[in-house]
């Protein structure tokens, strides 16, 4: 019977971004092993909502952003990027740089669009297709799930 080394200090990495980011599950695979880890978050009586459930105030309106119920319109938009992975989303190389992108600006196929950091590594996510970055649909610094709504290209 073959005994499965378990990598502690991966698990507390893993479950430490988890609290972090407010991300519900994380999974990393180097060759011959994986290691998920998950969990589920209960509503408590009184509780305050984790970072990644509240809005501020006006937020929607001040942001550009659609309100929280026509989220649902914009993942099903055919020109939908989805996430390619769970971490934290960044639209700019590093705090004091414009975007990778301009909102309205014309994006070619296998141009950077944004980067998601995962396990400390920043992972640039490209544009599937060329045409116009209509919108993004995260903004820096916002965990992401994955096949979350990244971005609307047309």
């Amino acid at each position: 019977m073959s005994r499965m080394l378990v990598d502690k200090e991966a698990i507390r990495a893993l479950a430490d971004i988890l609290t972090e980011t407010g991300l519900t599950e994380i999974e990393i695979a180097e060759a011959d092993s994986r290691i998920r880890v998950a969990r589920q978050l209960t509503a408590q009586v009184g509780a305050v909502p984790a970072p990644v459930a509240s809005q501020p105030a006006g937020g929607a309106a001040e942001s550009g952003k659609s309100a929280p119920g026509a989220a649902g319109s914009e993942a099903d938009h055919p020109g939908v990027v989805p996430s390619p992975m769970v971490g934290v989303a960044y639209l700019t190389p590093d705090p004091g740089s414009p975007p990778f992108v301009a909102e309205g600006a014309h994006v070619a196929a296998g141009q950077t669009l944004l980067l998601i950091e995962a396990m400390k590594t920043f992972n640039q996510i490209k544009a599937p297709r060329s045409g116009t970055l209509v919108r993004y649909l995260v903004s820096s610094g916002e965990p992401v799930e994955f096949g979350a709504p990244l971005a609307i290209i047309e």
